[in-house]
């Protein structure tokens, strides 16, 4: 289940993007797309994580706000495209999980091992909720803008037809 709360539109370096607030009984999700989506195919489809370091702190020890960047630049240029934020801040193991990693990151252990080394999930993010987003908004079909195998296959998993993948390359 996933209900649309209320939707609104905000003007930003890139352009004017909508925006659709979701909500699935235990968490909230945003819809944030430029464009009419309804029965679009081959959309520009970033599914992205809450970040509390690099989005609001803006921290240098992570690329969370630079894939953000990057991807609100590629959906301007493009004309149409979606971003749907899910708050699952520290791969879905919550901000806490994400201070006690930073230690084993600091000494150059990957950011997932991290987690796992700090006691936690290496993966604890559901990306279920993006496919609902793109069910009610109308997609059709997706180009997803990621590096993370996971967030392709359960869209597939869930329905979402997938037409190809381009990672994020930061400069």
């Amino acid at each position: 289940m996933i209900v649309k709360l209320a939707e609104g539109n905000l003007k930003t370096k890139y352009g004017i993007f909508n925006e659709a607030l979701y909500y699935d009984g235990q968490k909230e999700a945003i819809a944030f797309y430029m464009g009419d989506l309804k029965d679009s195919e081959e959309i520009l489809c970033r599914v992205h994580s809450s970040c509390i370091f690099g989005h609001y702190f803006n921290s240098i020890e992570c690329d969370c706000q630079q894939e953000m960047d990057i991807s609100q630049q590629l959906i301007q240029r493009n004309g149409k495209g979606i971003i749907i934020l899910l708050d699952q801040e520290g791969k879905g193991n919550g901000h806490f999980a994400l201070l006690n990693s930073v230690k084993f990151k600091r000494q150059g252990v990957p950011q997932a091992e991290a987690y796992e080394a700090a006691g936690f999930k290496k993966e604890a993010r559901d990306f279920s909720a993006a496919a609902k987003i793109l069910k009610d908004l109308g997609v059709k079909s997706i180009k997803m803008l990621t590096n993370n195998p996971k967030k392709v296959n359960t869209l597939k998993e869930q329905g979402i037809e997938v037409i190809s993948t381009q990672k994020i390359t930061l400069e």
